[in-house]
């Protein structure tokens, strides 16, 4: 079934190539690892460091992967800008890959209806797959995430333990909350217990924080601890609202709606008729409701929970597919459920014919770089 979410995130890729200011720190670092290696003093990060520093630990990863690629560009002399295609591709692959051991972990639990389902609801949304592929922090939190639910869902309590001090530590501190309540959980139904947690949790904790602190110091020529330095500009400061702020209900009312589409109104009844759903659900919307007190809000930030959401929506779809021929109302509501698919299609396309034109500094050095070689050939 992943070949839908690989095909979808190929059309994202491909109609929106150009990339913001939130990604640029993770792009250029990419490009550095790959282009000046060990020779530090060219990297983009130490003339232009940004307000807070990142880590370098994601960009290496991607990097590694990029090598082969890169090495067949530069060989047949290539245009650069394919590398950024390739790398994103990359970090989509990523994703997508954590998505599905989600996934085979929801099977074995809720069996390949609900699955289905859930791949074509993911498919049909805009925002997961938009990004996915986007080099933000968050998107590589993501991947990490998503493995912390499919531990969890297989009761692999050491590496989700060890993947939330990873994830917490080095990418997104804000995650603490949303896989904190997962292990509140285990330890609330006793299939966990405090002594483990803080036996795995402590070792892995001072082993990921040693890491983060000794590469990404040599990195930025500095002793420092990136995310720690992000939470307490963000969190403890507060100065992330200095870019906006929102209403507290802003997640609620916008962003989730936006993000899932058709398929928030699906939620409320998985939520009803299955216990199990609603013990998935009890992390996301603890971590929404806890982080709307955040003055600072953007969608991105709460993308971790839709793959959550949209299961308990296709535990919706399942519920009404199994009762398909029980009545005509029956009927109705699986050929509205259907239906609701092709609406988020709809609006996906919609959004995302929009955001092709949302770059205009990629444009316009596209045009640029068309203009200069044009020039060269003419002289």
């Amino acid at each position: 079934m992943e070949w839908i979410l690989i095909i979808a995130a190929a059309i994202h890729l491909i109609i929106c190539p150009y990339t913001k200011v939130e990604e640029s720190f993770n792009l250029q670092a990419i490009h550095d690892l790959l282009y000046h290696g060990s020779n530090i003093s060219q990297y983009d990060h130490l003339e232009f460091p940004g307000v807070v520093p990142r880590t370098f630990l994601g960009p290496i990863v991607i990097s590694m992967f990029s090598v082969p690629f890169v090495t067949i560009v530069n060989t047949f002399g290539l245009s650069k800008f394919i590398i950024q295609y390739i790398v994103r591709a990359i970090l989509g692959s990523f994703v997508i890959f954590a998505f599905y051991l989600y996934r085979c972990s929801l099977e074995k639990q809720f069996g390949n209806v609900l699955t289905t389902w859930l791949v074509l609801i993911t498919a049909s949304q805009f925002h997961f797959m938009f990004y996915l592929s986007r080099t933000l922090p968050n998107t590589f939190a993501l991947i990490l995430v998503l493995l912390a639910y499919h531990f969890w869902l297989r009761q692999k309590h050491q590496q989700l333990i060890f993947t939330t001090a990873v994830v917490v530590i080095v990418f997104r501190a804000e995650l603490a909350i949303l896989l904190g309540f997962i292990i509140l959980i285990e330890l609330i139904s006793k299939r966990l217990v405090i002594i483990d947690v803080l036996k795995w949790g402590i070792p892995s904790g001072l082993l990921i924080l040693g890491v983060t602190i000794i590469v990404d110091s040599y990195y930025w020529q500095r002793i420092v601890w990136p995310e720690g330095e992000v939470f307490w500009f963000n969190t403890i400061l507060n100065k992330s609202s200095q870019w906006g702020t929102s209403p507290w209900s802003w997640y609620f009312y916008s962003a989730l709606p936006r993000a899932l589409g058709c398929s928030f109104l699906l939620i409320p009844l998985g939520f009803v008729i299955d216990r199990r759903i609603r013990i998935l659900m009890f992390p996301a919307i603890g971590f929404v409701l806890l982080l709307s007190f955040l003055p600072h809000k953007e969608l991105r930030f709460i993308m971790y929970v839709f793959p959550l959401m949209n299961t308990a929506a296709a535990r919706t779809c399942s519920y009404l597919w199994h009762h398909r021929l029980k009545s005509l109302l029956h009927v109705f509501l699986i050929i509205c459920t259907c239906l609701h698919l092709v609406v988020n299609l709809f609006t996906t396309g919609l959004i995302l014919y929009i955001s092709s034109y949302n770059y205009p500094g990629g444009f316009a050095i596209s045009r640029l770089h068309q203009l200069e070689n044009s020039y060269e050939g003419n002289i």
